[in-house]
């Protein structure tokens, strides 16, 4: 990759960020942190509260960058089947035989709405086409179309009638990003979007190729060793239980981040300096990255909740700490 690619490349994506403000007042932190997941191949779990506009966020991204949107609606009586599809029984040439319906899941961008709404099995049904890409239907096994990306929301207040995803499933998201309530000013963009009959026409940026193709250049751009140790100190440093960990960490985390969290937080740390227009990845990088990559993956324990800590103000303290 040389100078006018990676400036070509830079230049495409500020523009689909522009193009998406057009859509979606503010959250510039939140597109951010997508479109970084979009280009390292990685699953997001969006939290907010009803009403801060993550379903539109995620439509408005698929028609800018020109890729196919699905939305799943997950309640307690979804059925798997619902989410992956399933085997119909079709007249051809005068006997029955078995077809493959696609279900939703089978799309470029899959909105899975308030995932804890579902049941543990309805769940699962996501795990193999996150992790995998693929969907396996009685014997046969099915690609999914590329890219391909899970966007999970859920809300962090209502939890009656829910089931918590198990640590397990969460670790299979890349990021956990937090969605935030508008500012005043904000707001008011909003409504003068929503309220009035003025129209936002989005336009396609970028397609599905140029995202594939950005994958694959992000993994050219160099780590440094140093970068690359103090991301995985800071992994380790999340984990009460090894030698040298912390007093805080030992007092305050039952369970730290696994090994998912290095490559998430090393693909994420090159996405992020790519799209500053750097070819190195810097301890900014990594620092920056670490809130959604290590926010669902620290397990904090039952002090930690009774002293009113977030797994937030645990990543601050761990990026003081490790040097």
């Amino acid at each position: 990759m040389n100078e006018q690619e990676l400036n070509e490349i830079v230049d495409k994506v500020n523009a689909a960020k522009a193009e998406i403000a057009k859509g979606i007042i503010g959250q510039k932190n939140v597109v951010n942190e997508v479109i970084i997941a979009m280009l390292t191949n990685g699953n997001i779990l969006l939290e907010g509260v009803p009403g801060l506009g993550k379903t539109q966020l995620v439509k408005t991204i698929a028609k800018v960058f020109d890729i196919q949107f699905s939305r799943i609606q997950f309640t307690p009586d979804l059925m798997p089947a619902d989410v992956t599809g399933t085997s119909l029984i079709v007249k051809e040439n005068g006997n029955n035989v078995f077809t493959f319906e696609p279900g939703p899941v089978f799309s470029n961008l899959v909105l899975a709405d308030e995932i804890n709404r579902a049941t543990p099995k309805t769940q699962a049904a996501l795990l193999e086409a996150m992790q995998e890409k693929t969907v396996t239907v009685g014997k046969k096994t099915y690609e999914m179309p590329q890219p391909y990306m899970v966007l999970a929301t859920q809300n962090p207040i209502e939890n009656e009638g829910t089931y918590p995803l198990p640590e397990a499933q969460l670790d299979r998201f890349m990021f956990k990003i937090l969605v935030d309530f508008p500012t005043l000013e904000e707001l008011k963009a909003i409504m003068d979007i929503t309220v009035t009959n003025k129209k936002v026409d989005l336009n396609p940026v970028m397609n599905g190729d140029d995202i594939l193709k950005i994958r694959d250049i992000i993994r050219d751009v160099k780590l440094a060793s140093a970068v690359e140790e103090y991301a995985l100190k800071l992994i380790v440093a999340t984990h009460p239980e090894v030698p040298g960990a912390s007093d805080y960490v030992k007092k305050y985390i039952s369970c730290g981040a696994s090994p998912r969290a290095g490559q998430a937080i090393f693909n994420a740390s090159r996405a992020r300096a790519l799209l500053d227009g750097r070819f190195n990845v810097s301890f900014d990088d990594v620092k920056a990255m670490a809130y959604p990559v290590l926010r669902h993956r620290i397990i904090p324990n039952f002090e930690a909740m009774a002293d009113g800590l977030t797994t937030d103000d645990m990543i601050t303290h761990l990026l003081s700490e490790v040097q």
